[in-house]
């Protein structure tokens, strides 16, 4: 047996009794902190939690919340990132000079061939066609799983089809959606509309068109669905139509009974509650989440707009229907003014009759459009509506037959403001011919009276009929 060295055992029993010592607790030590003088009074706080309650807190003093895009998508993504419709069709290279086709013409094969050899003739490279239209009709058969997107589904023409046709020709796919104006879904769902407090029937205005409720992201979310139907089918744009409150909303909002959704309690930017932005708000978020959720799909999206938004943007006129030329801009790829003359008041713009003088009212009108756009940061294409029909309900010697001549004055005034894209509205589409749309000439064809960028102070009113 070993011998234990004595040098260990003195060494375990030092170990032993220091642990059975009493360990002293080790002494906290305390520093002097600064005093710090409070930002907010004692009332200042308790209206802050009462805003807070009441779900107003969006904005308040000394808070800035920026309204832009946190993230946005680069250009020139590969196109493997995006899903593929199978229908490759590009960009016009010298931009989109477009016409309206309803689907009863496309499903009409003799009149479609003839609208694109006419197209082809006259260098028109572009087609907005209704997907879903004016009444709320799915104009055609879609593969789903959203209830509400299948009951509103009515055969009217085969679309997949006619995107073959559009792809042979290389003629570029716009796809309008009708928005907000909805018989179909505000009847099988009036939850989602407005109503009468004095009946209680669904409200509809004097040609008996009703509305979904723009404050409603269950409306946003339908009509997204939708849009991302027409997406996959292989439309390469998204153009929303009526996306807005009804017309006149601002004077009779009281006489309905309607849900504010998330923006009950909406607070300005300034603080206050301002008549209308909550509208809006509502009309620019909604755009706003389509663009981001329509994103995978690598289509553009656009929207049609009142070209009075861009002349009184602010003003009872636009934010009672909740359009705001400059917020709505900040959102889309495309802004797609309506600007035909016919629909312009007596004096607008200081021209005593806007329908004789197409190349005029298109000069003043975007002399106005540039001064909104210079403070729009985000690079949206400017691509207006114009005139190819004649509108016949004004008083005799009021209006005139439209045709080339009246045609290429409007696209000549776009051209002298730099704007080379158009699209031609003719809801029969019957459209003129022999139109230069190049843009290379400014001048005025139809005479030589120049314009003065002067606005008359007079009662100013605009016939908004199509859109």
């Amino acid at each position: 047996m070993k011998s234990v060295k004595p040098g260990a055992i003195l060494l375990l029993l030092m170990l032993i009794l220091t642990a059975c010592q009493k360990q002293e607790p080790a002494q906290p030590t305390y520093q002097t902190l600064p005093q710090v003088q409070a930002k907010y009074t004692a009332d200042e706080i308790a209206d802050f939690n009462n805003r807070r309650s009441q779900g107003k807190t969006n904005r308040y003093e000394g808070i800035k919340i920026e309204d832009g895009r946190i993230l946005v998508t680069p250009t020139n993504l590969p196109k493997a990132l995006f899903y593929d419709s199978g229908i490759n069709i590009a960009y016009p290279k010298n931009g989109v000079k477009g016409i309206y086709l309803s689907p009863e013409i496309i499903a009409d094969q003799t009149k479609f061939q003839n609208v694109i050899a006419m197209m082809k003739r006259n260098g028109l490279n572009a087609a907005v066609i209704d997907f879903k239209d004016d009444y709320g009709q799915i104009v055609t058969q879609i593969e789903t799983d959203n209830a509400m997107v299948k009951e509103n589904i009515v055969q009217v023409a085969d679309l997949k089809a006619a995107l073959k046709t559009l792809e042979a020709n290389q003629i570029y796919p716009i796809a309008r959606i009708v928005t907000f104006k909805d018989n179909m879904m505000s009847d099988k769902h009036p939850e989602l509309s407005f109503h009468s407090r004095e009946t209680g029937s669904i409200w509809s205005d004097g040609n008996g068109s009703q509305f979904i409720n723009p404050y409603l992201e269950e409306v946003w979310k339908y009509n997204i669905e939708v849009s991302i139907a027409a997406a996959k089918m292989g439309f390469k744009e998204i153009q929303y139509d009526y996306v807005r409150f009804p017309e006149g909303f601002e004077t009779f909002a009281e006489d309905l009974r309607f849900d504010k959704g998330n923006y009950s309690n909406y607070v300005s930017a300034s603080g206050n509650k301002i008549e209308g932005e909550d509208r809006v708000a509502a009309i620019t978020d909604f755009l706003k989440l389509a663009k981001e959720q329509l994103a995978p799909y690598g289509v553009k999206v656009g929207a049609d707009v009142f070209g009075i938004t861009a002349v009184t943007s602010g003003q009872t006129e636009t934010t009672g229907i909740g359009q705001d030329f400059a917020k709505m801009a900040e959102q889309l790829d495309v802004i797609s003014s309506m600007i035909y003359p016919s629909h312009w008041g007596t004096a607008f713009f200081g021209i005593e009759l806007p329908d004789l003088h197409p190349y005029e009212l298109v000069d003043e009108y975007m002399f106005s459009e540039e001064q909104v756009l210079k403070n729009v940061q985000n690079k949206v294409i400017s691509r207006p509506w114009i005139q190819d029909f004649t509108d016949s309900s004004k008083p005799v010697g009021t209006y005139q037959e439209y045709g080339t001549l009246q045609v290429q004055a409007q696209i000549n005034a776009l051209a002298k403001h730099n704007i080379h894209e158009f699209l031609l509205w003719n809801a029969n589409g019957d459209y003129s011919e022999g139109i230069d749309v190049s843009g290379n000439n400014t001048n005025n064809p139809t005479t030589n009276q120049g314009s003065n960028h002067q606005m008359q102070n007079t009662q100013q009113n605009q016939n908004n009929g199509n859109h």
